[in-house]
Order: C-alpha cells, then structure tokens, then sequence
C-alpha cells in the first residue's frame, strides 16, 4: 500500500464518541436546573433535529462572528430537542442551561477516544505521514481535541465553520490539502460519515476510507483504519 503524503481524519465518530449517549449528557445537565427528562426521547429528538439542521457553514462571513453562530446553531437544536419531549416550557432559564451543556461539550468528560485511535495515529506518525483533521464540528474542536491528549498529532485542523463550507463540499478537502501542499491523489481521508466523509472526499480526488462502526458501542471497530 502506497504511503500517502497526509491522512486525514474525521473527528466525533472517528476518532471519538459521545460517552453514553447525547440524550443521557442533555438529561444529566438538564437535571442540575431541576429538569427530568427521558433520555432515550431527548437522543432520538436530538438526532431528528440535528439531521434536519442546515450544516454548520457560514460562507463569507467575519471571523469574529463565527462563535456566536455556532452557539446558536447548537441552542436551536437543543431547545427543539427539549421541545419535541416537551420540556423547554420546564426550564426556569434555558439560557443559563444551554450555556452549562455548550461548556460541557468542549471538555474531556462526555466524550471517549475510540480504543485504537492512539495506536493508529502514533504508527501513520512514526512513518513521517502527515495527519490533519478534517470536521463539521465547530470551533471547541480545539480545547477537545486537546483535552484527549490528541491535539499533538495534527498539524492541521480544518473545520466547517472556518472555510465556511462542510463536508462533503469538496471547498474544505480542498481547504485542508492547501495547508499541506498537497495533492489530492497524495492524501487519504478516514471517516465514519458514508456520504459526508467517502463520497466527499472521493468525489475531492482524496482516497476514501469508510470506517464502519457499531451503533450498540463505541468499544469496537466494525472495520480498522487501514495498516501502513
């Protein structure tokens, strides 16, 4: 197998996942404001809602006004989530929760590393194969990526909100290849995403790399990232 220039990497599913699930960490934070509600609703809810939402992409928009979108990109899917289990009416100050769930989700404590993740980045690093992060996650990707002792493996990370374009729009393969000099066909790409990470960065010229991955658990790869 040809050794690549770079390889990219999706982050939240393929590197790392939710510990538990998003219905159980918006419940436990909705708790703390005197809050019940089921979990197993709040996570179909949120799914529904996160799949309907516009993607997180700002095109040709200040810089200085990327965190305050995102912010409320998120907010407007929590506070329909509540609302699909009708909640939202229960919370003295939604605004004050959201504010506790957002910071919550920049931190280590909800999110586990994959089992593997380490050992495949630290062999495609020790072979002098650059490695980058290609996401539609927003701008805590960095206190994430960091506080999971992961942030030292990249020298890029590309997100959707900075190039104002998400995948599978070929603008951020191409957004990231230009940090690395790089041409397409001399850089992979691993994702749990078939459409978003496969075909866009296919269809971007990249090698694809569909990872596959249970739903029951975040213990176990379906398939591994490829051996170099």
């Amino acid at each position: 197998m040809e050794k690549p220039k770079v390889i990219f990497v999706d982050a939240v599913g393929t590197l790392f996942g939710v510990d538990g699930s998003v219905g159980k960490a918006y419940a436990t934070i909705a708790e703390r404001f005197s809050v019940e509600a089921d979990a197993a609703a709040l996570n179909d809810a949120f799914f529904k809602h996160f799949g309907e939402a516009e993607p997180m992409a700002f095109p040709e928009i200040e810089p200085t006004q990327i965190p305050a979108l995102e912010y409320a990109w998120w907010q407007a899917i929590a506070a329909k989530s509540f609302a699909a289990v009708d909640k939202l009416e229960a919370f003295e100050d939604f605004d004050a929760f959201f504010a506790d769930l957002y910071a919550y989700f920049a931190g280590a404590e909800p999110w586990v590393v994959y089992p593997d993740a380490y050992h495949s980045l630290e062999r495609w690093k020790a072979k002098d194969i650059e490695l980058g992060v290609i996401s539609n996650f927003d701008s805590r990707i960095f206190t994430v990526l960091d506080s999971l002792a992961l942030a030292d493996f990249f020298t890029t990370v590309t997100i959707s909100t900075d190039v104002g374009a998400a995948k599978p729009d070929p603008k951020i393969f191409a957004a990231a290849l230009a940090k690395h000099d790089c041409h397409p066909a001399e850089a992979w790409h691993v994702g749990d995403s078939y459409t978003d990470d496969y075909e866009g960065a296919k269809a971007a010229g990249l090698r694809a790399i569909w990872l596959q991955r249970p739903e029951e658990t975040i213990t176990k790869y379906s398939d591994q990232p490829p051996q170099l």
